[in-house]
């Protein structure tokens, strides 16, 4: 028996008790999906699947667990999605359509705009997302967020990722952009996002696909629910010259030579002052917080577990269904979770026991992705072509998600 093997069969044999007691004292479960023995199934060479039961405050939860080793060169990460950056897929279609063997869903992301009549959602996700060693989009501010509360000392800007070095770890990444135009330099203070901070520019690109820029210039920075503003302006630039202006951002698609600067209050302001036919330069790119191997993808989401310890002020209160992913043997081990949203199982974990789970299955940092509705885990079963689902999602059937983290497998 391998290291890694004692180190995970220890684990899952403390799950497996806790399993036991809840059993004894809860009894069966009507309505849920079938337990199965805890086992390692093969999906690809160094990928592996299995379910298992975990006893918890509110009830027993049922977990679905990819073990994905990066030390196998076989094996690659990377971001599933479905074309834009402003668009939805299910986790199995994006899944199928890019290749990957297995994975799980991503970000929290910008699923209903009910606050803003008339005003389009975006489905556009929360935080920073690179795609094979590409910045896709920026991170919205904090209280532009969708998805619970974050954990003290935590940001939109969070992300988990795998570096070019094969190593999986967790960072920030900030946007660092300027627009350079006659009248002087601008702060580029958004990429791709679905909300720009109060008085800003941000520039939206091919990537962003052709959903209504509006949202952008909707809420405040503290409260996502605040009216549209009333004061934005935006600019259409095309191989560096100004093409054309507008009162009021527009949609569809965006060319690959073309940036549309949208501004907000001040921002929106300082785009006035251009003219069709002037030179404008637009630079961005996403810098991590502390890491200096650049990331061959990334996601966002929010850290729960740091070093093999929970993050102070982790939730214990509410329950839910939930996705996550945890980081083993320094950034070489990875395990992707997602609960089960069967009727019997509905009641899910707490922020608090997701971490307290991870840990226990051999992570020394984890990080939680949306979950609910969007939970979801797909992979490959034997000699088939494509991935079907193997968690039951909450909503019945699986719900479109702007990007998840797909497992690729050349074995």
């Amino acid at each position: 028996m391998t290291r890694r093997q004692k180190r995970f069969g220890a684990a899952r044999a403390a799950l497996t008790l806790l399993t036991a007691l809840g059993t004894l004292a809860g009894g069966a479960l009507a309505g849920a999906a079938p337990a199965g023995a805890a086992q390692d199934t093969p999906i690809a060479p160094g990928v592996t699947y299995e379910e298992f039961d975990i006893a918890a405050g509110r009830g027993t939860a049922h977990a679905h667990v990819l073990t994905v080793d990066l030390r196998d060169p076989r094996v690659r990460l990377d971001l599933l999605r479905p074309g834009a950056v402003a668009a939805r897929a299910t986790v199995s279609r994006q899944a199928t359509a890019q290749g990957a063997v297995a994975g799980v869903n991503g970000d929290f992301f910008n699923i209903s705009e009910a606050q803003h009549p008339g005003v389009q959602a975006t489905g556009a996700s929360v935080g920073p997302a690179i795609a094979s060693g590409r910045a896709l989009k920026a991170a919205v501010p904090d209280g532009q967020r969708f998805g619970p509360a974050l954990p003290p000392g935590t940001s939109t800007e969070n992300v988990f990722g795998v570096g070019v070095d094969r190593r999986a770890r967790l960072d920030g990444l900030s946007l660092v952009g300027s627009v350079d135009t006659p009248e002087g330099r601008l702060p580029l203070r958004g990429l791709n996002q679905y909300a720009l901070p109060v008085g800003s520019v941000g520039a939206f690109t091919t990537k962003w696909g052709s959903a209504s820029r509006v949202r952008a210039t909707c809420g405040t920075d503290t409260d996502r629910a605040a009216p549209c503003s009333a004061d934005t302006y935006e600019v259409t630039v095309r191989d560096g010259r100004v093409v054309s202006t507008a009162e009021t951002p527009g949609s569809g698609p965006i060319g690959p030579d073309t940036t549309v600067l949208v501004g907000r209050e001040a921002g929106a302001q300082r785009l006035r002052e251009l003219a069709a036919g002037e030179q404008v330069t637009v630079r961005h790119r996403l810098v991590a917080a502390t890491s200096r191997v650049p990331f061959r993808f990334a996601l966002g989401g929010y850290p729960v577990l740091d070093g093999g310890q929970p993050l102070p002020g982790l939730d214990d209160r509410v329950s839910a269904v939930r996705t996550a992913v945890g980081i083993a043997d320094g950034g070489r081990r990875l395990l992707l979770l997602a609960l089960d949203g069967a009727p019997g199982y509905r009641t899910g974990l707490t922020i608090a026991e997701v971490a307290s789970v991870m840990r226990k299955l051999g992570s020394a940092d984890a990080f939680s992705l949306d979950g609910g509705g969007s939970s979801t885990l797909v992979a490959r079963a034997p000699g088939a072509t494509a991935v079907s689902v193997r968690n039951h999602p909450s909503d019945g059937v699986e719900r479109p998600v702007p990007n998840g983290i797909g497992v690729f497998s050349t074995g």
